[in-house]
């Protein structure tokens, strides 16, 4: 990107017996790059690596993206969970950094959690900007980079819309939206974590209602005005649910109805986070734990991780040994039950 010189390329050639095409004086460097790796991982849990099917997946053209995987692919337990680099160019360190900033932004994926909100955050980071890097910067500032913004209401109220199928390029072209006399067709409207009330004047007029709070939405030249302005944000179904791309990105899981919740494990369940190969078990039934000993290493994309005791306690069963190939949230060691107080 600095250079315009193929290194693989050059790699190549001299693994072919070739000689270097230049030397190192006669190679000009020019303004600046930045390389940003979107992976598959779930930050808040510390960086762990994370798999899923990418159920949408879109690149802006303003960058530089290497990628191996498109939309339908499946992030596997098998290889890095590295889904792109995002590569930006620019004459100065500012400009370079905010093309990339503007390129993660345009990012699209769904289907898997990613890094993409922490490197967003990174590219506005105040020292990062200015160039004050050193390999302590993420553990320092760690809250700051991965505090969950609110997602805008306005976004939220375009996600129902499009759980409900209409919020599309051109949402008459939805199909029969039924009948309701004398007023406004209603219906609820939920999804994993939240519900809301949509009522339909037609196919291009709505009020969607959230927490007591109204939302007008109209779909006027083209795109869709919230509350009296225009909106822009991008609206895609996919296999899991709706995606709203806007200022921040928002994923909507709609309710399975014959979905059954599970109960609270209360620490007493140590759960395998990933798929992944359980490497070795470091407990047996009826051993005395404390909070934060070592209970198993699970092996995935090609990274060891340590699972602890979540509290003291007494191990109950262990449900795993080494060898065992287990799939994400299963269950490997059991701890009693707490006693109450008497």
């Amino acid at each position: 990107m600095i250079t315009g010189i193929d290194l693989v390329e050059w790699q190549l050639r001299v693994a072919s017996g070739e000689s270097l095409p230049a030397k190192q004086d006669q190679i000009r460097v020019r303004g600046h790059a930045f390389e940003a790796r979107l992976y598959a991982e779930d930050v808040p849990a510390g960086f762990l690596p994370a798999t899923g099917t990418l159920s949408h997946l879109a690149f802006p053209d303003t960058a530089r993206i290497e990628t191996g995987v498109r939309t339908g692919d499946v992030i596997s337990p098998w290889y890095d969970p590295m889904i792109a680099k995002v590569v930006t160019w620019g004459p100065t360190r500012g400009s370079a950094l905010k093309s990339l900033e503007t390129a993660l932004e345009d990012t699209e994926v769904a289907g898997s959690v990613t890094n993409l909100d922490f490197l967003i955050a990174l590219t506005r980071h105040a020292g990062f900007r200015q160039g004050e890097v050193d390999t302590g910067l993420i553990a320092r500032d760690l809250e700051a980079l991965t505090a969950e913004a609110p997602a805008d209401p306005r976004d939220l109220a375009l996600g129902v819309l499009g759980l409900a199928g209409l919020a599309w390029p051109d949402p008459a072209a939805s199909g029969d939206l039924g009948v309701a006399l004398w007023q406004p067709l209603a219906r609820r409207i939920d999804w994993q974590g939240g519900s809301a009330l949509l009522a339909l004047d037609s196919a291009i007029s709505a009020r969607v209602t959230i927490a007591e709070q109204h939302h007008d939405l109209a779909f006027r030249n083209g795109g869709w005005w919230i509350d009296g302005r225009p909106h822009k944000a991008r609206i895609v179904a996919h296999a899991a649910g709706v995606s709203v791309f806007g200022a921040r990105h928002l994923h909507l899981v709609p309710l399975d109805p014959l979905a059954r919740g599970g109960s609270e494990t209360g620490g007493g369940l140590t759960l395998s986070p990933m798929p992944g190969l359980v490497r070795a078990v470091f407990v047996t039934a009826g051993q005395t734990v404390a909070a934060g000993d070592p209970l198993a290493v699970l092996e995935a994309m090609k990274m060891e991780h340590t699972l602890t005791a979540a509290r003291d306690g007494i191990v109950a069963e262990v449900l795993a040994k080494a060898g065992d190939q287990v799939e994400a949230g299963a269950a490997l060691i059991r701890l009693e039950e707490e006693q109450a107080d008497a």
